[in-house]
């Protein structure tokens, strides 16, 4: 039975509106982080943000989407890796704001969402890729990394493919983002208090 929340992650037109608004959302979740932001938690924040970053990058450079079966790259150890790169890079930021249930709703909240999000997306690759991906899917878990799938390049990095799915516009938005926090917590704190 389908929780009320599994319903939210799987309403259409909930799911367009906030990909259609998700630059703007993400601009004034930062801006409103901004206000309540901690500079000491700047650098673990940042880190934890940027393994996310490189894991999606990762993801990026490996992914022919719906064109091939991608089984290489981060795919050899986890059937989902963007989602778990794209949880780490908010994460980062909430980090800013030091407040432990914080994360834990965000952690919570990003697990409906992400289960959602791939069951939508295996019924959609089940038909265009068919057994080869029920075996892959037999072979390599959902969400938690496992060992790399024998025979399959672990190290596979393709800067075509990198290009093709943005990943270089993608990492120069997040460290847009925290470059502007980091200066933002160095110099623009004091003049919220003047």
């Amino acid at each position: 039975m389908k929780s009320t929340s599994d319903g939210l992650f799987q309403h259409d037109g909930l799911r367009r509106w906030l990909v259609r608004l998700r630059l703007p959302l993400f601009v004034a979740a930062l801006l409103a982080m901004a206000l309540f932001a901690r500079a000491d938690w700047l650098l673990a924040g940042f880190l934890v943000s940027m393994v996310g970053e490189f894991i999606q990058l990762w993801c990026f450079a490996s992914l022919d989407k719906n064109a091939t079966l991608t089984i290489r790259g981060p795919y050899t150890m986890v059937r989902n890796p963007m989602y778990l790169g794209r949880f780490f890079i908010p994460f980062g930021f909430l980090m800013l704001l030091g407040q432990w249930w914080l994360l834990l709703v965000y952690a919570l909240l990003y697990w409906k969402y992400m289960d959602a999000r791939v069951e939508r997306e295996e019924a959609h690759l089940r038909p265009i890729f068919g057994q080869p991906y029920e075996d892959y899917c037999a072979k390599v878990r959902r969400f938690v990394p496992g060992l790399p799938v024998a025979g399959r390049q672990v190290g596979y990095w393709n800067w075509a493919l990198f290009s093709q799915n943005n990943a270089g516009r993608n990492l120069l938005g997040t460290l847009a983002a925290w470059a502007l926090m980091a200066l933002w917590l160095r110099w623009g704190q004091p003049l919220l208090v003047a």
